[in-house]
């Protein structure tokens, strides 16, 4: 069972510019994860903002159904331990 994400309404563009390896990384990541690069972006920014705490103004839902659907996918828990397998098996 993969990570899984809260549907959003897609209504937004980001654009950025990053190095040749940090592009190459994320990538990478998607790709382990089955996911697009997109999906990958999301996942880390979630993953980030329930580490530290921080919600969303934007009229997304409450941060309380943003945060309850992110627990109840086991998003955060699945993430951990893909990094610890990953990390000893180094």
């Amino acid at each position: 069972m993969g990570l899984r994400t809260m549907k959003r309404p897609k209504d937004e563009t980001l654009s950025i510019r990053t190095s040749a390896d940090i592009k190459q990384l994320l990538k990478l990541a998607a790709e382990r994860e089955h996911r697009s690069v997109a999906s990958m972006v999301e996942v880390l920014v979630l993953t980030y903002a329930e580490q530290h705490a921080l919600t969303s103004t934007a009229s997304l839902g409450s941060d309380a159904d943003m945060s309850d659907t992110f627990q109840r996918s086991g998003a955060m828990t699945q993430l951990k331990n893909k990094t610890k397998k990953s990390e000893g098996s180094k």
